[in-house]
């Protein structure tokens, strides 16, 4: 079962019931009461894992400081407040903002010389030291999703990250894998909605409004509910073969360049050789873009579908 994986240019996008560590033979994952676990599995934990390391250390570290300090830290605050102020809020809350960032001056908020960087109402991630506010209570819409959303953004983009070092493997490379975090977000969209406006006005809000004669609606509205709903699942389906099918491409693109090396005879592997090699480096750099580039789509598309439920037409 593990033999011929690693001399396979292409066993790097497909899954299998072995790890392949640089410089050790092919570890056997174990079959557990019938259920086998397979590589792209392991990956998800190790991402998982990840995501723990990174949000958990960093909540805490905000709790305790109110301005971030060490080079780490600032990066990860980095990624968290675009995710907040660039992706969430104009998405989820933009137009609908009813308390104003500015009690009604506009849409920006002056913020002052030693105003906390790291937000309002208590901080990023919850109340800070000295206040009474609990996370959450900031009034805004998207602040409820924004430990979805992070969590979503970190564990793609370690995954994808994770396809890049040498016996690793991107999960996000596997359709099963992509479908689950599209469902994830399709029952997220549903949670908005129906927090919004409740299960039936959520149902009934789909559908907008038209401007017929009365004795055309109904017809009319039981059409376009069937196709809103439709369309409302098609997003998803195609927000998880958007991610799959991006991180696949630029897998087996890279695992073809490597495979010229292995075909190449003679002369020609002098030639061929430092020629795959560049590419594929020029390759890898492309793909660490996309697979940051990739997590930023999905949270984006994420949050977008999100605020259009619960601010649906």
């Amino acid at each position: 079962m593990a033999q011929g994986h690693s001399s396979n240019p292409l066993s790097h996008v497909v899954d299998h019931n072995t790890l392949e560590l640089p410089g050790l033979p092919e570890i056997d994952l174990p079959n557990i009461f019938g259920f086998q676990i397979t590589r792209f599995m392991v990956m998800e934990v190790v991402a998982a894992l990840l995501v723990i390391l990174v949000i958990v250390p960093f909540a805490r570290h905000v709790a305790k400081r109110p301005v971030t300090r060490g080079r780490l830290m600032n990066i990860f605050e980095v990624f968290i407040l675009f995710i907040r102020d660039g992706i969430a809020r104009p998405a989820i809350d933009a137009g609908h903002d009813d308390h104003g960032d500015d009690h009604g001056h506009g849409k920006h908020k002056h913020i002052p010389e030693h105003h906390d960087p790291l937000g309002d109402e208590g901080g990023l991630l919850g109340a800070g030291p000295g206040t009474s506010h609990a996370p959450g209570h900031s009034g805004r819409d998207s602040d409820v999703f924004m430990p979805f959303l992070w969590t979503m953004f970190f564990f793609i983009l370690f995954c994808n990250l994770l396809g890049m070092i040498p016996g690793g493997a991107s999960a996000t490379g596997n359709i099963n894998v992509t479908v689950m975090l599209a469902a994830l977000t399709l029952i997220t969209v549903f949670i908005s909605g129906m927090r919004a406006m409740g299960v039936a006005g959520f149902w009934v809000s789909i559908v907008p409004k038209m401007d017929v004669p009365i004795w055309l609606k109904p017809m009319l509205w039981g059409l376009m509910f069937v196709i809103e709903v439709m369309g409302l699942f098609i997003r998803h389906i195609v927000l998880s073969v958007r991610l799959f099918a991006n991180m696949l491409a630029g897998h087996i693109v890279l695992a073809v360049i490597l495979g010229f090396v292995a075909q190449a005879v003679g002369m020609m592997t002098f030639l061929v050789t430092p020629a795959s090699i560049l590419g594929s480096v020029a390759l890898s750099l492309l793909e660490l873009f996309v697979a940051f580039l990739q997590a930023y789509i999905f949270t984006f598309l994420a949050a977008l579908f999100i605020g259009s439920a619960a601010h649906p037409h």
